[in-house]
């Protein structure tokens, strides 16, 4: 079938070029799956795609600890005072802690939605048409991080306490570059180039993260003519963690399934992803090998040192396979009920595959963490391939249109890193920063970068091999999805900006107002989830 027709045989999924009949012969592990009832196979796959996003959870856990030790890496600089002449050795922080908010953290527990959007358009190149479940997933999941995200954190907080953004200078430059993201994006799908994407559209697409970047980092160094003239209420180096319990024994690797399960205990072993605004005392576990000259250190120093680094690595990655075998750690629960043991122990055969798998990601003290955050990547896009063809296959025997999977299903699988990142921000830091600026900063990634770069794919090879342009697969729908989600953040803003006006503070405060801003929140999520499902469906 050739390029030109392939947009024809559209099926119920949305998908050009491939018939239902087809698409739903095909299978997922064996062939004796397409001989079962289309009831019994859509209950299979949602079994699967629920496995998929515990699996997605339990590689989040690794990552965020990968996250950690290279956000923690600092520099040495070499000062001389001039007024005493001496010579002032310093230590600071490779990298600034707006930037790693939008790159690390943000483009980290992203990078479900951008893998999936990604895998999507390898799989249409070669068509007239985008693939439709990038698209569809990742503004689904744009309002899955506003809405349910900012309604579990506004009541994450003790009762009473208060947690406001300090420096709403740098929110407001994410929280601009994220409004802006959804508006340039209607402009190519209605305005520009009505249902079509050109190689130009998609390079500036991509192309505006790298001014979100410069824009972030000059507005938290305050440059002249680039930033807003605002204070912060407290510096970022002076944050400290709170409701944050020490770890008791740092050379034992933690449990990927407490990532599920964050802010359960209070003595739960989750590591601080927010370390990059702390100034804490040197850690055994990330601490850097210093670089000592071979030549001056006659002692031995560097041997030894090294040699107990390599050691210390070892003995974590040979921790990792043996915690991995172990249900529960001996004293790590203090159940008196028997049935809350019996369950914990159920899960975790649950997730014991997912555990085992995982534990080969080196260890996160190599590289300064590197290696471990590269290996978390690739797993989590092994995982969003599968997750592609379960959705593929869901949508097929249950004829439910592809959009709608992707905006409901898909968009809360995948952001659930971004649940549990925020969710710990506004349990353990002081502020409400990193909180929100995760949520502003995730749905920024989500359009320059997971749509950005797979339709940079798709309009390059069209362009290249067909001379074509890259047509949208509904995107009437597609716009009137932003158009919902731009008029439902409105008033999510609004309501945070009410908050700062009445309370104070974004986050916490009396459980009535808590609780009241919540429910507000998800109310929002349900009017744009129902009205973008309706839309694409061809019923409103």
């Amino acid at each position: 079938m050739g390029l030109r027709d392939n947009h024809m045989a559209e099926s119920i999924l949305g998908y050009p070029g491939i018939s239902g009949h087809e698409r739903c012969e095909s299978y997922l592990l064996v062939h004796a799956e397409t001989s079962l009832g289309n009831g019994l196979r859509a209950s299979l796959y949602l079994l699967g795609l629920a496995y998929c996003f515990f699996g997605l959870s339990a590689i989040t856990a690794r990552f965020f600890r990968s996250m950690e030790n290279v956000v923690k890496q600092t520099r040495e600089v070499v000062e001389v005072d001039p007024c005493k002449n001496t010579v002032l050795v310093r230590h600071e922080k490779v990298w600034n802690y707006a930037i790693a908010d939008i790159t690390l953290l943000a483009f980290g527990t992203s990078f479900p939605q951008i893998s999936l959007a990604t895998i999507d358009a390898f799989q249409n190149l070669g068509q007239l048409y985008a693939g439709g479940l990038g698209p569809g997933t990742l503004v689904g999941s744009a309002a899955f991080d506003l809405f349910p995200i900012h309604a579990v954190c506004v009541v994450v907080p003790k009762a009473g306490k208060l947690k406001k953004i300090s420096d709403i200078g740098v929110w407001l430059v994410e929280l601009f570059w994220s409004f802006w993201a959804y508006i340039w994006l209607y402009i190519i799908l209605e305005v520009w180039t009505p249902n079509v994407v050109t190689l130009w559209e998609a390079l500036l697409t991509v192309l505006q993260f790298g001014l979100l970047l410069i824009h972030a980092y000059a507005q938290d160094k305050r440059w002249p003519y680039l930033s807003l003239p605002l204070t912060r209420t407290e510096k970022p180096d002076e944050w400290v963690p709170v409701e944050a319990s020490p770890r008791e024994d740092k050379n034992i690797d933690y449990d990927d399934s407490e990532i599920l399960q964050a802010g359960e205990e209070e003595d739960s072993n989750i590591a601080d992803i927010f370390s990059i605004h702390l100034e804490r005392g040197k850690d055994p576990l990330y601490q850097n090998v210093p670089n000592y000259d071979p030549i001056e250190s006659c002692d031995g120093n560097f041997l030894k040192k090294s040699i107990q680094e390599d050691s210390n690595v070892v003995s974590v990655w040979k921790q990792q396979f043996l915690e991995a075998l172990v249900l529960e750690k001996a004293g790590s629960r203090k159940l008196d009920n028997l049935y809350l043991r019996l369950a914990r122990i159920s899960w975790q055969l649950i997730l014991a595959p997912w555990r085992v798998l995982f534990v080969f990601v080196p260890p996160c003290q190599i590289a300064h963490g590197w290696i471990a955050f590269i290996c978390s990547l690739i797993f989590i896009s092994g995982i969003a391939y599968i997750v592609t063809k379960l959705t593929d296959l869901i949508s097929c025997v249950t004829g439910i249109n592809a959009y709608v999977i992707a905006f409901t299903a898909l968009a809360s699988g995948t952001s659930w890193p971004d649940l549990v990142a925020s969710k710990i921000a506004a349990e353990r830091q002081t502020t409400a920063d990193s909180a929100i600026a995760n949520i502003t900063c995730s749905n920024s990634v989500n359009i320059y970068v997971g749509i950005g770069f797979p339709w940079l794919v798709n309009t390059a090879y069209n362009f290249i091999a067909y001379r074509e342009p890259l047509r949208i697969q509904n995107a009437k729908g597609l716009s009137f999805s932003l158009l919902v989600f731009f008029m439902t953040s409105i008033a999510c803003i609004a309501v945070l900006v009410f908050r700062r006006m009445k309370l104070g503070a974004e986050l916490g405060g009396p459980r009535i107002w808590a609780w009241a801003t919540s429910i507000f929140f998800m109310f929002l999520w349900v009017v744009f989830v129902v009205l973008s499902s309706l839309k694409v469906s061809g019923i409103i």
